[in-house]
C-alpha cells in the first residue's frame, strides 16, 4: 500500500468516524444509522450460509465452522439492532420487501450502493455469487470491511448518550465489535492458511486500496445528496422500555 492510499485511509477513516458518530448522537439520524445497520447485518446470513455449505462441500471444514458461527453472529446483530430501534418505537420500513432484494447477501448491495460499486469494481453479479466468488475475494474483502466494522462499533458505543434509553443499546454495539474483531482474525488466519503471509498480505494491500476508493466513492455520492441518509424507519408500536432492556442486554452476552 503507497503513502498515498494510507493517508487516504487516515482521512478517509476520520470523515467516516465523524459522520457515523454525529449520526448516532443526533435523536433524529439515530434510528436510520441503526436500521442501515440491521439491514446489513441480517442481509449478509444468507451469503454467509451459503459459503459455509460450499467450504464444507470442499472438505474446507474449519473454515465451514468459522462460517457457521459468523453467519450466527450476523443473525444476532441484526435482531441487536432490530431491538434497539423498537427501543426508539421505530422499525425497518418494508423489510420483507427488502429482504427479498437482498437474498444474496453483500454481492446484491453492490448494484445498489456507490460504496459496494467501487469496492468490487471489476467484479460481475455472477462472479460474487455464493458459489462462484473466489475464495481470495471473499476473505480479503471480507477482512477488511470486518476490521473496519470492529473500530466503526466500537466508536459508535462511545459516542451514544450516558442514559437509560441509549444503555443496552451500548453494550450490544459493543458486543457487535467484539464479534467483528474476531471475524477479522479468522479470516486473516483463512488466508495465511491457504496463501501463505506473503501473498496475504498482497490481498490486504489490494482490498485496503479498494475500500479507500470506495470511501471515497461513498463519501462523495453522501456530499451530493447534502448529507441526508435514505428514510428507512418508520413509527412503530410503543413498547415498554422496562420489558425490552433485558432482552437486549441478553442478545448482547
Amino acid at each position: 500500500m503507497n503513502l498515498l492510499t494510507q493517508v487516504l485511509h487516515i482521512v478517509g477513516s476520520g470523515a467516516s468516524a465523524y459522520i457515523l458518530s454525529s449520526s448516532i448522537r443526533d435523536p433524529k439520524t439515530r434510528p436510520n444509522l441503526i436500521a442501515g445497520f440491521q439491514m446489513a447485518e441480517s442481509g449478509s446470513v444468507p451469503f454467509l450460509q451459503a459459503l459455509r455449505d460450499r467450504a464444507a462441500s470442499e472438505g474446507e471444514t474449519w473454515l465451514a465452522e468459522r462460517l457457521d458461527r459468523h453467519a450466527s453472529d450476523e443473525k444476532r446483530h441484526g435482531q441487536i439492532f432490530a431491538h434497539g430501534l423498537k427501543q426508539l418505537n421505530q422499525r425497518v420500513m418494508d423489510f420483507g420487501k427488502m429482504r427479498e432484494k437482498e437474498i444474496d447477501g453483500r454481492p446484491d448491495e453492490s448494484k445498489r450502493s456507490p460504496f459496494f460499486g467501487s469496492y468490487f469494481k471489476g467484479y460481475s453479479q455472477e462472479q460474487l455469487k455464493p458459489e462462484n466468488i473466489e475464495w481470495g475475494v471473499f476473505l480479503a474483502s471480507t477482512y477488511i470491511l470486518e476490521l473496519d466494522a470492529s473500530k466503526d462499533f466500537l466508536r459508535l458505543s462511545n459516542a451514544l448518550p450516558n442514559d437509560a434509553t441509549s444503555a443496552n443499546l451500548k453494550k450490544g454495539i459493543l458486543s457487535v465489535a467484539q464479534d467483528e474483531t474476531g471475524h477479522a482474525a479468522y479470516l486473516h488466519e483463512a488466508m495465511e492458511r491457504r496463501y501463505g503471509a506473503r501473498q496475504t498480505q498482497v490481498l490486504v494491500d489490494e482490498w485496503r486500496t479498494r475500500k479507500v476508493d470506495a470511501m471515497l466513492a461513498a463519501m462523495q455520492n453522501f456530499i451530493t445528496k447534502g448529507g441526508k441518509m435514505a428514510q428507512m424507519v418508520e413509527e412503530g408500536a410503543p413498547v415498554d422500555m422496562a420489558a425490552e432492556a433485558p432482552v437486549l442486554e441478553q442478545m448482547a452476552t
